[in-house]
């Protein structure tokens, strides 16, 4: 019977198989290696190994932020006190996906728990990874270092040993290089794959020799990283945009501005506003991206000297904390501070604050406050807010130290790791551009190197 009330929506489940070129243009199944027709993943999907990493991530951070540090609550209403973003690439939705639900399963949300709010962009405006495509001037940089990159290693003794390893499987036998077809990186991504997914999937061995291995992954990072850590417009362009998210969403937490993210995740449907449970803080934020996000923020930090490329289901933390005066335990056994919370602040300021929860699309999410302004322009009143806040990096469960928080009286005393919230303020505002797309649209006639190197992380 046909189905004329639309009132309410129904799903249609399917079955997906993928079709490709057979002999002559005819029209084959594609199949897994055991002959699988069902659910084979297309190029660059998420496979059921990377469901379980992820799955698996989101466990280690309930396990962490629920049950070592009691920050986060055991069981949720509703998803408004997180902000949950991915790219448009299916496989990092995905990711969001999975790690959201090993963070918090089907036991640890009620009953009525309605669909979180996921926020995605267009790959134009997508600046949660280096977005070459969509960034002119990004494009030009980039194209340049990979350049120097091949120019400097494609005649060495380190290429000559990768062609007497995998030559005879190249194109036509053609030499491998930095630029070559497929390129080096292109490799390297194929070694790493097929090493995450059994032998099934193995290339011959001479593509996993060691040797071999740590000569295509130290010239990758040069390849695709090394911009990060020598050009200030490099990392404008590149990761700019984004580090100026999260840093937005930090000064938001701490100003109490709305503008750490609640706004644009929270409100009934159709409708922006606070949390669907009342929330008026977020506490957690997750973002489904690549590997070139992570290495990216990390070289443009200065935290990113001597690394191999990033492993799958790698993760980079970045935690805002609030200094208290009484002795704090860490899972480590040392000192650490609170996670910042803004609940008591917010009762203060119930009222002013409640004009900013306005319903309608089209509406001001919230005043712009502090998060947007270099630190050279805030207000002494304004900086006097950051004071008592730090901030620490974790990537894959390892704190890292920014180069400028190095300094004595830009760290917690003790910890290099903690940054204060002004100097790591200071650092990203270098680098984040005031438009990204004016920016990714100026300067493309200018020389694409520094006159001299522009270090990361200061």
């Amino acid at each position: 019977m046909t189905k004329t009330d639309w009132s309410s929506w129904d799903k249609l489940e399917w079955r997906r198989r993928l079709e490709t070129f057979g002999n002559n243009d005819t029209s084959v199944l594609a199949s897994g290696p055991n002959g699988e027709v069902d659910g084979v993943c297309n190029l660059g999907e998420m496979t059921d190994k990377g469901r379980e990493t992820t799955l698996a991530l989101g466990e280690r951070l309930r396990h962490l932020y629920v049950d070592q540090l009691n920050y986060m609550p055991k069981v949720i209403s509703d998803a408004d006190m997180i902000y949950l973003r991915a790219t448009p690439i299916p496989r990092a939705l995905e990711s969001v996906q999975q790690s959201f639900w090993g963070m918090y399963p089907l036991s640890a949300r009620t009953a009525s728990f309605p669909p979180p709010t996921i926020l995605t962009r267009t790959f134009q405006d997508e600046t949660l990874f280096p977005n070459e495509a969509n960034c002119r001037r990004f494009s030009q940089l980039s194209k340049a270092f990979a350049q120097r990159t091949a120019d400097r290693w494609n005649e060495t003794r380190e290429m000559d040993y990768l062609n007497s390893l995998i030559q005879k499987w190249m194109p036509n036998k053609s030499r491998v290089a930095v630029d070559s077809h497929p390129r080096l990186s292109g490799i390297m991504d194929t070694v790493n794959s097929t090493l995450a997914h059994g032998p099934e999937t193995r290339l011959p061995a001479p593509f996993y020799d060691a040797k071999g291995r740590d000569i295509i992954e130290n010239i990758g990072c040069e390849e695709w990283f090394s911009g990060y850590k020598e050009s200030n417009e490099y990392r404008q362009v590149g990761i700019g945009g984004l580090a100026g998210d999260i840093l937005a969403r930090m000064v938001g937490s701490v100003e109490k501005s709305g503008n750490d993210g609640l706004l644009e995740v929270g409100g009934e449907d159709g409708a922006l506003g606070a949390g669907r449970g009342g929330e008026k803080d977020l506490r957690f934020g997750m973002s489904g991206c690549h590997d070139t996000t992570l290495a990216a923020l990390l070289a443009s930090l200065g935290c990113f000297n001597g690394e191999k490329w990033p492993p799958y289901t790698s993760h980079l933390a970045f935690e805002l904390f609030k200094e208290k005066s009484v002795d704090r335990k860490s899972m480590d056994g040392d000192k650490l501070d609170e996670p910042a919370s803004a609940s008591a602040a917010h009762k203060q300021n119930q009222n002013p604050l409640s004009t900013l929860f306005r319903t309608g699309g089209k509406s001001k999410l919230a005043s712009e406050g502090m998060p947007r302004k270099p630190t050279d322009e805030l207000t002494p009143a304004e900086k006097d807010k950051l004071k008592g806040h730090y901030v620490r990096i974790r990537y894959n469960d390892r704190p890292v130290v920014i180069p400028g928080c190095k300094i004595p009286g830009k760290h917690l005393e003790g910890d290099e790791s903690f940054c204060t919230l002004e100097a790591f303020k200071a650092i990203v505002d270098k680098f984040t551009p005031r438009n990204w797309k004016e920016a990714c649209n100026s300067n493309l006639e200018n020389a694409t190197f520094p006159a001299e190197i522009e270090q990361s992380g200061y």
